[in-house]
């Protein structure tokens, strides 16, 4: 395995383990202020990007891809993500995000007219029938159902999702880090009204330094480490494995679950990891088999 094989699965252990951060720090401080300061640390390393000699250069159209790209995938996501990891476990959360390379192919194929084959299809169906199983058993737990958390944790794949469809085409005329950099300053926009008004009214001297320290660390790898990492290996790495290492999300989601929440998986999250990891090998196994022949595919 190479350097760059690594720094791909770096960025999936940061998205991973994001999961059951993020649900630490909403046991403390409130969602809207979260997801606020998650942009304001964001645009502090980004905003040398908002150059406004560069900006006017960018066309009308692309903006609006930009606004549709940051209302699904920094804002949208960033509320349903954050709202649902704070009704459901982490491990259950990892187990749902890690199906966005099948739920991107689905729409895809609903959106773009891109029918999937016979391993792709199967994809979608593994990775449905995982989702299924996690609701079905949480929701048969008595006094504790997840569901309304695991259907958030959902929307967010739903919304990045849309980022990965919408992005195809602005990242042939602009900059990866440029996207991001806009996606982020139109996010945080969206996210003033809702952050502004949880500020008014928040007791700052409540929450411990640590939890502090991991809204840092959480604006940081959410927006830029993770990102840096995954575009700079993608650039060297068959871009037809980029669903094997997504299969790396879960298992970081586990991890920090079980280390730092005290969660303890179940036989159904087994199940519908198992179902999720093999959806994503089939698809990776059907890329990579047609990557040979030919081309490359981006993740």
């Amino acid at each position: 395995m190479n350097r760059y094989a690594l720094l791909l699965i770096a960025a999936m252990l940061l998205v991973g383990s994001n999961v059951g951060i993020g649900k630490s720090i909403v046991a403390f401080v409130p969602v809207p202020l979260f997801a606020l300061l998650r942009f304001v640390i964001a645009l502090a390393v980004l905003w040398p990007l908002l150059r406004w000699s560069k900006m006017k250069r960018v066309a009308r159209g692309e903006w609006l891809n930009l606004f549709l790209q940051a209302f699904f995938g920094t804002f949208g996501f960033t509320l349903l993500m954050l709202n649902g990891v704070a009704r459901t476990s982490a491990v259950a959360a990892g187990v749902i995000t890690s199906t966005i390379p099948a739920v991107v192919a689905l729409f895809a194929w609903i959106l773009l007219k891109e029918k999937p084959g016979p391993r792709a299809l199967a994809s979608i169906g593994l990775a449905i029938a995982g989702v299924l199983v996690i609701n079905v058993a949480q929701a048969g737990d008595a006094g504790a159902s997840s569901l309304p958390g695991n259907l958030m944790v959902l929307g967010a794949v739903c919304c990045e999702s849309l980022y990965v469809i919408l992005s195809r085409r602005l990242t042939q005329t602009l900059p990866a880090i440029d996207i991001c950099a806009y996606t982020h300053a139109i996010g945080l926009l969206l996210m003033l009204p809702l952050g502004a008004t949880s500020l008014a009214h928040f007791d700052w001297t409540s929450v411990a330094w640590n939890t502090w320290a991991l809204v840092l660390w959480y604006g940081l790898s959410a927006s830029i480490f993770s990102f840096w990492l995954w575009m700079k290996g993608i650039r060297h790495v068959d871009g037809s494995l980029a669903g094997v290492f997504c299969a790396v999300l879960p298992v970081a989601a586990a991890l920090y679950g079980i280390a730092f929440l005290d969660e303890r998986p179940t036989l159904a999250h087994g199940i519908a990891l198992a179902c999720v990891v093999t959806g994503i090998a089939l698809a990776s196994l059907k890329a990579r088999a047609r990557a040979s022949v030919s081309g490359e595919t981006g993740a």
